[in-house]
């Protein structure tokens, strides 16, 4: 370890809190936060892992159903309907290629799971889900997380620009990054990027797919012959459904305030993308290994061009 890295992992601490005053100022945006916390994880390291883990997690759930209140439920509903066919098969088709491609590769049959469900629903909320059922060990999860983790990462940053170079539509961004980013909070920080009706329809479609979390749960009790698992629910999604009717139905007249509501959930998202950068350090990059990376980068691109093809062709 050299002079730099001594100074930079001692004062760590105070890096992280004044990263993270700056990321309350409203001219960081999620992925400028992303960017910071990645520069501070991979440098000085996160000295606040556990707190960070669990208050991402929470913020995220917040975020979203704070993004409910700017949202109208009718135009919502008619967007998630839309892409609901393709939702299905994809699910299904990326989950079979993954283990495909896992055997192939000669990869541990749970990992090579967890990476699939992972692409194929919600990120780390579907491989935190799944995983009990199949009873994954502690090094199955790190190289599931950590694969999943990296490219969610890369996407928030290539995405928005491959949208402009293709000349996509709010709406045709919104349906990609919602079908081919991971976790819902790349999705909808790169909805956000590329304007407001990508964000709506990011969003919406995103969580629509994030229910598959449930039957997923259960057709894996099944293939993997586990019995009496506990299935994890995203209740949050059903808040944010919440957040959508009451602002379409009741803040119709008082806008002022879903408005700020949203507000606050826009600069809680900035934050949690914080939060997740920092959480990415160089011992999770080593972690993963190279066959998971592989296996995870090319579901990536099979999902991302099928539903760039489906975007433009069907």
């Amino acid at each position: 370890m050299n002079t730099i890295e001594q100074v930079l992992t001692k004062y760590n601490k105070l890096l992280f809190i004044l990263l993270f005053v700056l990321c309350l100022m409203p001219f960081i945006s999620p992925a400028i936060a992303l960017f910071l916390g990645l520069a501070l994880g991979m440098t000085a390291g996160q000295p606040f892992p556990k707190f960070s883990k669990k208050t991402s997690k929470y913020l995220l759930q917040f975020s979203v159903v704070g993004l409910g209140f700017g949202m109208n439920l009718h135009e919502s509903l008619r967007t998630g309907k839309e892409g609901m066919l393709f939702t299905v098969v994809s699910v299904v088709a990326v989950l079979a290629l993954g283990m495909y491609l896992g055997k192939r590769l000669m990869m541990d049959r749970k990992t090579a799971y967890l990476i699939s469900a992972g692409t194929a629903i919600c990120g780390g909320s579907a491989i935190a889900a799944v995983a009990p059922v199949v009873k994954a060990n502690d090094n199955e999860m790190s190289m599931s997380l950590g694969t999943i983790f990296i490219l969610n990462a890369i996407a928030l940053f290539i995405f928005p620009p491959i949208g402009h170079l293709l000349g996509m539509s709010q709406e045709q961004f919104g349906m990609w990054a919602a079908i081919a980013i991971h976790d819902t909070s790349s999705v909808v920080g790169a909805g956000a990027a590329y304007g407001e009706q990508a964000l709506e329809i990011a969003t919406m479609v995103k969580l629509t797919r994030a229910l598959w979390i449930i039957p997923v749960t259960i057709a894996t009790m099944f293939i993997f012959k586990q019995k009496g698992a506990k299935i994890s629910i995203p209740w949050f999604i059903f808040f944010f459904i919440l957040a959508m009717v009451v602002n379409t139905y009741l803040l119709d007249g008082v806008p002022a305030l879903g408005a700020a509501i949203n507000g606050i959930a826009r600069k809680t998202l900035t934050i949690t993308m914080f939060f997740i950068g920092a959480s990415l350090s160089v011992d999770v990059l080593k972690n993963v290994g190279v066959k998971p990376l592989i296996q995870g980068v090319l579901l990536w691109v099979v999902i991302s061009l099928s539903t760039l093809a489906y975007i433009y062709f069907v």
